[in-house]
């Protein structure tokens, strides 16, 4: 049986543990010195009702003006006191929540980054992004207030009941009456909230989901004029949403009404049964006085049970999103050192690997000498991007090997391994940064050498120098102040600012124009000297002049050869050129 989500934060807490503790014992105290001034009042009137008689005289002070000082210099020691806790549990539990909601977000991303990007992609990104900020966000809000308002409302009832009991113990028991049918009424609302939460919460990622596709296809929606078609299917994901919360509401509604029902019984056994009692002489006015108010004391705050309630089980529903994300495994992995000395030859031998049952590649095998550029080309869905996600072990094979230098790439440490890799995908990632930002990726301060040339290189250096701020230019969110050939260019930059061992093209330059796409080969030509260059492309332009090509067609090669050899071969790739280049077609 899984750990209730409670047990699950207080384990991920653990650190700050000696915090919480803090925290709590601050509420307590707070509470201790926010009952005590009603009992004061009890005495007040018990001063100036029975005066040289007052229970204050018993202890010896029998002055009634001395007993008033008395009275007046402890409310104001008491009152000092209780703001002086509760500032003080404010500052802890609130610091706890910063702190804890802060390493939640964190922790949840970097482990994130410790997962496959198909792991992640399958999540769906705006489920993520909710879980990253509004899961985390309601969990900060159940630390900053409701974590003390039950530790009160425990310690105001403890300490209340004890005064009943001291005072009069069969009065006690009336007013006590309707606590337990409070909190089995509230644990009965929390069994049934808590799934509702949860359904909600859910309702809210697919809201989330579908928002941020559509902001981010805004452009394809507007083209094909489905404003009213995609704001339907809004509407559906909204409406989903509220039918989950309105669930929830009716039940969360209902708390409050019930439990002040329940208060009514003990607040009138106190008024009427205390009263008949003071009328009789067995119990004093003082005493009566400081009753009536230790009721309201004892069970008005139970009416909050509601909003805590609903904070609570907002709350538990997040911590469970939140620590199932960061229970996720990570793929196990060995963590070898890169061979010595470092060439940069790779060997694919015997590869195999499924999507979900679908045969990806079936026995593919090729060898990349070092310094040395291969191509892979062939129709979408033959397993050439596969090919590259296992070399970056973002997927591992069902069956064979990568080789480096003759070393399994499986015992060597990913990051090791990725960082003498340079890849550049056919959609390039750019950060929200500038220009400089961009190319010299994961760098504080960029070598501005290193930078012009990896420009250069990249045929970027030209229209970076056209910006306003050159290099200092914002690329804006996901490079949307750039064009698509642009972003693809500052991408090139960027591998190559890496001086990377081994080169890896993903389609990089499918959204080139031509004599870019001409000029850019030109300088990768040079740029790939002394470099291992692996290049998957559907344009055979991009990839003439590599020194062997391989053709994939349902995950195996059915062609290898360079660019001549293929062509007289008059095979698959001899008719992908033609039609490319209108040869040959009438």
């Amino acid at each position: 049986m899984p750990a209730h989500p409670l047990r699950r934060l207080a384990d991920y807490a653990s650190a700050h543990r000696a915090r919480a503790w803090r925290a709590a014992s601050f509420s307590a105290l707070n509470k201790v010195f926010d009952v005590l001034p009603e009992l004061l009042i009890g005495v007040a009137v018990d001063v100036v009702v029975n005066q040289r008689d007052s229970f204050l005289a018993q202890l010896g002070v029998v002055d009634p003006v001395t007993q008033l000082w008395l009275l007046t210099a402890l409310t104001i020691v008491i009152w000092v006191l209780e703001s002086s806790f509760e500032y003080l549990y404010a500052l802890n539990w609130r610091g706890l929540a910063q702190d804890l909601q802060h390493g939640l977000r964190q922790g949840a991303y970097e482990h994130l980054q410790q997962l496959p990007p198909d792991a992640v992609t399958r999540a769906r990104s705006g489920r993520l992004m909710a879980l990253l900020n509004e899961d985390v966000n309601q969990i900060e809000r159940f630390l900053n207030t409701g974590a003390n308002d039950l530790i009160q409302v425990f310690v105001s009832s403890l300490l209340v009941g004890a005064v009943f009991f001291v005072l009069t113990p069969t009065l006690a028991l009336l007013a006590i009456l309707p606590v337990p049918l409070i909190v089995a009424g509230a644990f009965w609302f929390q069994a049934r909230l808590q799934p509702r939460y949860a359904a909600a919460r859910e309702a809210a990622a697919t809201l989330s989901a579908r928002l941020d596709n559509n902001l981010r296809g805004m452009a394809t929606i507007q083209a094909y004029t489905a404003e009213r078609f995609e704001a339907a299917h809004l509407a559906a994901a909204s409406d989903g949403f509220r039918a989950k919360n309105a669930d929830a509401i009716r039940f969360s509604a209902a708390i409050t009404p019930v439990i002040r029902m329940a208060i009514l019984l003990g607040f009138v056994a106190t008024l009427l049964y205390g009263g008949v009692l003071t009328l009789r002489g067995e119990l004093g006015v003082g005493s009566y006085s400081a009753l009536v108010y230790l009721t309201q004391r004892l069970l008005w705050p139970m009416t909050r049970l509601a909003d805590m309630t609903d904070l609570y089980n907002r709350a538990m529903a997040s911590v469970q999103r939140v620590l199932d994300l960061l229970d996720t495994p990570p793929p196990e992995r060995r963590r070898g050192p890169l061979p010595k000395p470092l060439r940069g030859a790779l060997a694919f031998r015997d590869l195999h690997f499924d999507y979900e049952g679908r045969a990806a590649l079936a026995g593919v095998s090729f060898e990349v000498p070092a310094g040395s550029t291969v191509a892979l080309v062939g129709a979408t869905g033959s397993g050439k991007s596969t090919v590259l996600k296992l070399l970056l072990r973002f997927l591992e094979p069902r069956r064979g090997r990568i080789e480096l230098d003759g070393a399994d790439i499986a015992g060597i440490d990913p990051a090791a391994l990725r960082g003498i890799i340079a890849y550049v995908g056919q959609e390039p990632f750019l950060t929200d940064g500038s220009i400089a930002d961009n190319i010299a990726y994961g760098e504080r301060a960029p070598d501005p050498v290193r930078l012009a040339a990896a420009a250069r290189a990249a045929e970027a250096a030209d229209f970076i120098a056209a910006l306003p701020q050159g290099c200092a230019q914002p690329v804006g969110e996901g490079g949307a102040e750039l064009s698509g050939g642009q972003r693809q260019r500052i991408a090139l930059a960027r591998a190559l600012y890496r001086d990377p061992r081994i080169l890896v093209l993903d389609e990089a330059t499918s959204a080139i124009d031509n004599e870019t796409e001409a000029a850019i080969a030109h300088s990768l030509r040079s740029a790939a000297r002394g470099r291992s260059v692996l290049v998957v492309a559907h344009r055979l332009s991009t990839v003439r002049h590599a020194d062997r090509i391989h053709v994939l067609e349902a995950g195996r090669i059915v062609e290898s050869g360079n660019h001549e050899e293929l062509l007289a071969g008059a095979g698959q790739y001899a008719r992908l050129w033609r039609l490319q280049t209108g040869e040959g077609l009438d």
